[in-house]
């Protein structure tokens, strides 16, 4: 029997467990990337662990959320982030060249390359073939020192695609169908894998729109096989040496299948607050729109910001709409710039931005009151916009263009057809990506050759080794999809703090409970109880390290968002499952009690734990654990456990 793409490239890193669904593995990692947000925590871990050089083939450290850089203590990361590249090892792309997924695709990826990244859309060069994974930061940490990457073997689906999208239907299109089929939940545990005649209909830029958001699916990664097209893109980047041929035997086989038929695509919208809420845009048309943005690290490549240049060329946008281009990268920008196409959009009204996250997590751009904003980006989870009574829609391009044009939400085709002279401009793809690369300092040029701190970098906390005993309050009850934005919000005045987890913890939950933080303090441990897919979103590793900070001991949900999940086993919080009527039964408030000997018992392999609660009743709580992840656990997290292991300080080689 042959293998798929994914099991391939597995199956060329692997260094521990066997290629079956649920069976835990380690990988060897090729490359790695961080951002500011996430990169600071990486690099102190990275210190923590005593390590002196990168190990990986390539590392790379990115600033792309913070970079307007609002306090010192934005700046001060950046300088730090910059001295820990030079000093071990890694590329360094300064702020303002541009958001980690658009300007490693650009510069870095490589079909068959494994990559672990410090952020949740890491899987985005799928669509070159590489296999990327998004990860938490001391995930990123450890691989980075030359240990192996574990995971639970996901699911492949295969996305069998046929046909061609019709004129105003594009890749976008196609993830939110998927969203709309499969929702936020579908792709947990599993790998979506991309085949069939109709691949070879979509450009690599459309391929990486669907792999990024494909993240929002909860899917470990997303990947499509390598042809003709990605030797052209990777020629057109003048990066065609990296260029082999990847796909799936033809007798592969997969775990479950989805068919889609590209000629059927419409345009579609994510509705507030959640991409999937899927709906075609002709179904919400009429709505009237303050706020259009084009841009992220899902269309803010030259080649998704072009069609709307070619839609506003020559007209204006309307005069109760705002309209702002947020390029990806600076190469973007540059290009649009070269080609005349940033003049053009300026002339209909259109605002710049610094090619960066900025607008996509609540920094910069944010709506007005009571206002509908439709954006090209990938979340639109409530208040992430940097409002809290936000109503965000997700959009291709083009629709967001014809929004900004109409001034309310329009299926292009009716635009079009009302305007009589307006053409699908379709993707369209320059002959050379001719950027500078001057923001990019390479390892073996670097500006520092020391860690330089300022005051708001802080030391990494740690807990103590498990305890038998675990009794406590439930300190917060929270619904289902409670996202990492909900944990830890990262608007501005909150996101300067990453590096300073004593004054980040003060923002805890606050988006669900503005108590939360103060409570937990004065508390002496504690638990929390969500709903499904507690964690989703961002790779965060801070959701995980703040509540780990305020005494959070555990957390019982339903279920839990695969990084989420794996960052609070490195974070020595344990992970128990609950079933539904525990969790409707049990309140905020009521005294919590594991009855079972805890760390023996984790230790010893046990998976059913016995929960008291107010010395009234009791429930059963599970963990669903690997042996490697209970002795995380016990070892009170995956920097203890590592450092253990190592005894000398440092990870374990992959390949031991």
């Amino acid at each position: 029997m042959g293998q798929t793409l994914t099991e391939q490239i597995l199956a060329d890193h692997l260094v521990e467990g066997e290629l079956e669904p649920g069976e835990e593995i380690g990988i060897e990692i090729d490359q790695v990337l961080a951002q500011d947000t996430t990169g600071t925590m990486v690099w102190l871990q990275f210190e923590a662990l005593e390590l002196d050089e990168v190990q990986t083939e390539l590392a790379a450290q990115y600033c792309d959320h913070q970079t307007y850089q609002f306090d010192f203590k934005n700046t001060d990361d950046h300088r730090f982030l910059r001295s820990a590249a030079g000093t071990f090892g890694a590329y360094f792309s300064r702020p303002g060249n541009g958001i980690c997924h658009q300007v490693h695709k650009e510069r870095f990826a490589e079909p068959g390359k494994t990559m672990l990244g410090a952020d949740s859309h890491t899987p985005t060069p799928g669509g070159l073939g590489e296999l990327a994974i998004g990860a938490g930061g001391l995930d990123i940490s450890v691989a980075m020192g030359g240990g192996a990457y574990y995971l639970e073997m996901p699911e492949i689906v295969n996305v069998h695609l046929e046909g061609e999208l019709p004129p105003w239907s594009t890749a976008k299109d196609v993830i939110l169908e998927l969203l709309r089929r499969l929702s936020v939940k579908g792709g947990v545990g599993k790998v979506f894998e991309y085949t069939g005649p109709g691949v070879e209909t979509l450009t690599v830029p459309e391929r990486t729109t669907i792999t990024n958001m494909g993240t929002e699916l909860g899917a470990t990664t997303s990947i499509f096989p390598t042809d003709d097209h990605t030797r052209d893109f990777l020629r057109r980047l003048g990066r065609e040496d990296a260029y082999i041929e990847l796909g799936p035997a033809e007798d592969a086989t997969y775990d479950e299948e989805q068919v889609i038929d590209l000629s059927e695509i419409e345009p579609l919208v994510a509705c507030p607050s959640m991409p999937d809420n899927v709906v075609p845009v002709s179904e919400v048309a009429g709505t009237e729109v303050d706020q259009v943005i084009i841009g992220s690290c899902t269309n803010g490549a030259y080649e998704d910001i072009l069609p709307a240049a070619k839609m506003l060329e020559g007209r204006e946008i309307n005069k109760t709409t705002e309209m702002i281009v947020a390029p990806g990268s600076k190469q973007a920008s540059e290009m649009l710039a070269r080609h005349g196409w940033t003049a053009e959009l300026m002339a209909a009204g259109v605002n710049f931005s610094e090619a960066t996250c900025g607008a996509c997590i609540g920094i910069g751009h944010v709506p007005a009151s009571d206002s509908v904003s439709v954006r090209t980006f990938n979340r639109n989870f409530e208040g992430r916009s940097g409002i809290e009574d936000d109503a965000v829609y997700l959009s291709s391009p083009e629709v967001a263009a014809a929004a900004a044009i109409a001034g309310e939400l329009v299926d292009p085709r009716d635009l079009a057809t009302d305007l009589g002279d307006l053409e699908a401009p379709g993707v369209e793809l320059p002959d050379e990506y001719d950027g500078s690369t001057a923001d990019i300092i390479p390892p073996e040029d670097p500006v520092d050759d020391d860690l330089v701190k300022g005051p708001n970098i802080g030391e990494v906390p740690l807990r103590g080794s498990l305890d038998n005993d675990l009794a406590g309050p439930v300190l917060l009850k929270m619904r289902d999809n409670i996202t990492t934005d909900h944990i830890i919000p990262a608007t501005s005045d909150i996101l300067m703090y990453r590096s300073n987890i004593e004054k980040l913890s003060e923002f805890t939950l606050s988006r669900v409970d503005e108590t939360f933080a103060e409570r937990a303090m004065k508390s002496d441990g504690g638990v929390l109880v969500a709903g499904e897919n507690y964690g989703q979103g961002s790779s965060r590793e801070h959701a995980a390290l703040c509540p780990m900070y305020l005494g959070v001991e555990a957390v019982l949900a339903q279920s839990f968002a695969r990084i989420h999940r794996a960052n609070l086993f490195n974070f020595g919080i344990v992970p128990f499952a609950v079933d539904e009527s525990a969790y409707e039964a049990i309140e905020q408030g009521d005294d919590i009690e594991v009855v079972d000997d805890l760390a023996d018992g984790i230790r010893s392999g046990q998976r059913e734990f016995t929960i008291r609660v107010d010395d009234d009743w009791e429930t059963t709580a599970v963990l669903n654990a690997s042996e490697r992840e209970r002795e995380i656990l016990a070892a009170g997290g995956k920097l203890a456990h590592t450092k253990q292991l190592a005894g000398d300080g440092s990870p374990a080689p992959a390949d031991d």
